[in-house]
């Protein structure tokens, strides 16, 4: 009980943070206006952050939350592949209607430079489970090919992935993110698929 309620405190502030980061900007957002958001206390907002900065750091707790509500919302009679291609449609909408570029890109260049803890790379994360799960299962049920691990398999999902979001970036946001992924990501896929 006492970690739901930590889960959810947590979780409030990261969801408030980030709607007032997207809406007013990360410049113009102060750790007042979260916490008043997040209908927390200051003492809550500095037990788990530093500050505001660290909120950075919590992109990928947001992404998470998306994927725990995706997969109650996945239909079991889609393949894997659809699978897939659903929960990139899903986040990259997510991405697009709520995640402010300039924001994203200072996320995306902190990985890069950090010495310390790469989180979205972190193995444990919700993301990493659900695509283990979902290639495992397309591996057994003969809809994915078996030439590569499933760790192999979703470290190259993941890679790709994260290359959409380094070009958006790069771009500035001048196509559509979902998209240009819809477009792409399929034939990606197509070496995932068993050989015939």
């Amino acid at each position: 009980m006492a970690k739901k309620s930590v889960r959810n405190t947590r979780g409030k502030i990261v969801s408030a943070a980030w709607k007032l980061f997207y809406e007013q900007g990360y410049e113009d957002t102060t750790v007042e206006e979260i916490i008043e958001l997040s209908k927390t206390s200051k003492g809550s907002f500095y037990h788990y952050f530093d500050g505001k900065d660290a909120l950075l750091s919590t992109l990928s707790v947001l992404f998470d939350d998306k994927y725990e509500e995706l997969k109650t919302q996945l239909d079991p009679e889609l393949s894997a592949v659809e699978k897939l291609l659903r929960l990139n449609s899903e986040l990259f909408t997510m991405i697009e209607n709520s995640i402010s570029i300039d924001l994203l890109a200072r996320l995306l260049s902190t990985q890069l430079i950090t010495n310390g803890e790469k989180h979205l790379l972190d193995h444990n994360r919700t993301y990493y489970k659900l695509l283990r799960k979902i290639i495992a299962q397309g591996q057994e049920d003969g809809q994915i090919g078996t030439k590569m691990s499933v760790t192999e398999m979703v470290k190259l999902y993941a890679l790709c992935e994260r290359a959409f979001l380094y070009d958006w970036c790069l771009c500035g946001g001048e196509y559509s993110l979902r998209q240009y992924s819809a477009s792409v990501l399929p034939a990606f896929l197509s070496g995932f698929l068993p050989e015939k």
